[in-house]
Parts: C-alpha cells; sequence; structure tokens
C-alpha cells in the first residue's frame, strides 16, 4: 500500500521536517494543509515535496473534513497526521506490508506522547488508538469542538503494529494555554447538546468504542470529585509516577488540572443560568 499522506500543520517548523521526512518513506503523495501560519511552515513543507495549500482554522474535525472533501488525492488510501507526529520504523514497515487492497476500509493506530523529551508509557493513556489510514470516500472526521476522531462510513476496522509518537514541542506556556481554550470547547460540548458523535459507546467495541465509554462514565460523575478520581487512578493505580518528573507535570496538568478546570467552568456556567 501506498497512502496518501495529510498534515495538518500551524508554526510547525519544529516538528514538520522529521514528520514529512518520515512520511516519505510510506508515499510520494504528500499534502500539508496550512492555518495560516506566520513561520516557516509553508516553505519547509514545499522543500520536502509536500503539496501545501492554506485553510483557515475552525476546528479539528472542520480542517480535517475540508481536507478529506477537497484535496486531490494520486492514491485510493489516506493516512491523516499532525505536524507533531513521527512514525516509528516499525509502523512504517506496517503500513508498507498492507496490500493495495486489504479487506478492512480502516486501521487504527497506536500513539504515544512524548512530552518535555521523555515518552510517557503507563497512566492508561500509553498508546491511545486512531483510526488515521482509511480508503477514500469512507472515512470522516467527527466535527466535535473537542476529542474528535475520525471513523468508517463503512466497512471494518483492523490495526497496526508499531506506534506513532506526538511529540509535544511547545513550552508549557502554549501548552496549558491550549487546554485552557479545548476546555472551553469542552464546555460547549456538554452544554450545548451538539449532535456530532458517531462513535458509540461500547465497553467490549474497539479501542475507541471503549473510550467513549468511558468517558460517558466519567463525564456522569460528581464535579469537582471526578479529576481527583481520574488523576489517582492514572498517576497510581496506573503507575504514571513512573514516568518520573516528566510524568508528574504531565499527569498533573493534562489530567487533574485540566479536567477540574473544565469543572469549574461547567459549575459557572450552570450558575449563570440560575441568575
Amino acid at each position: 500500500m501506498k497512502p496518501s499522506v495529510i498534515i495538518l500543520a500551524y508554526n510547525s517548523v519544529d516538528t514538520l521536517p522529521a514528520t514529512l521526512t518520515q512520511a516519505q518513506q510510506i508515499s510520494d503523495d504528500l499534502h500539508v494543509v496550512d492555518s495560516f501560519s506566520t513561520d516557516a511552515t509553508v516553505a519547509l513543507g514545499r522543500e520536502h515535496g509536500a503539496q501545501v495549500v492554506q485553510h483557515a482554522f475552525d476546528n479539528y474535525g472542520a480542517q480535517r473534513n475540508w481536507a478529506i472533501d477537497n484535496l486531490v488525492l494520486r492514491y485510493p488510501w489516506q493516512l491523516h497526521l499532525d505536524a507533531d507526529e513521527r512514525l516509528t520504523p516499525e509502523l512504517i514497515a506496517a503500513i508498507q506490508s498492507l496490500p493495495e487492497n486489504p479487506a478492512h476500509s480502516g486501521f487504527l493506530i497506536p500513539r504515544l506522547v512524548e512530552f518535555l523529551g521523555r515518552t510517557m508509557r503507563h497512566g492508561g493513556m500509553s498508546p491511545t488508538w486512531h483510526l488515521r489510514l482509511f480508503r477514500n470516500g469512507e472515512g470522516r472526521c467527527e466535527e466535535r469542538k473537542y476529542d474528535q476522531h475520525f471513523y468508517l462510513t463503512q466497512g471494518s476496522t483492523g490495526r497496526l503494529q508499531g506506534v506513532m509518537i506526538d511529540e509535544i514541542r511547545m513550552p508549557l506556556s502554549e501548552w496549558t494555554a491550549r487546554h485552557n481554550r479545548w476546555s472551553d470547547a469542552e464546555v460547549l460540548e456538554q452544554t450545548a447538546a451538539l449532535d456530532a458523535v458517531h462513535i458509540q459507546p461500547r465497553f467490549w467495541g474497539n479501542p475507541l468504542e471503549r473510550k467513549r465509554f468511558l468517558r460517558g462514565l466519567y463525564n456522569g460523575a460528581p464535579l469537582f470529585v471526578r479529576p481527583y478520581a481520574l488523576f489517582f487512578y492514572r498517576y497510581f493505580l496506573r503507575l504514571g509516577f513512573l514516568d518520573g518528573r516528566e510524568g508528574l507535570i504531565f499527569w498533573t496538568l493534562q489530567t487533574f488540572w485540566f479536567r477540574f478546570l473544565i469543572d469549574a467552568k461547567l459549575f459557572e456556567h450552570r450558575k449563570n443560568k440560575k441568575v
């Protein structure tokens, strides 16, 4: 198999070259969808042989679906990446070993997070699974404000060996600023009754369906109790503390602080509705 590769980018000069270099090992049809970067992202993409288009960013799902609907792809399969996601040699080999017309319509890919130079290997999120490789015309992305995932409109799903690495290179100031914005998006998802969910929650389903099932249990738990419980589960029961000081920072900010901030904003929203 040789898929067309679609990469979302914005001010990605630190990570895009490595992502493109690895993507070149599986395809000669590379596309970068840039959200009007102010650095040299566009020039770097073109230097690495990618076709670069610019499109204003609304949300992740909308940007992905715009790319699906508008890019002219050379091959009948497409692989979606972010500019800070690296393909490991094992994953490259797994994609290369696929036949041109496999029985499945899409494939789940495991992803690990690299934070402050250290790969997080514990905490119950190592790896997470994402549907990123699928046949043209059979995959879409949920148009949710937060926690969007690709899904298949038809066909079955397989799994690939190897992992992709989500390399978080941005400063903590920017990382926490993004989590602040994502908390707004999550509150909107929970309060506006948006109907953009296409992955059904099933405990015995695939990893995406199981994640949605567990997210439903979490959302049904009491405000301000659930962030503490989730941090205890990930950091202690799922051994997040073994990820060192980098893990302490990651799990505290990504699990406890971020989820507590969402609860605080939900509390604020509900209180303002009563006024």
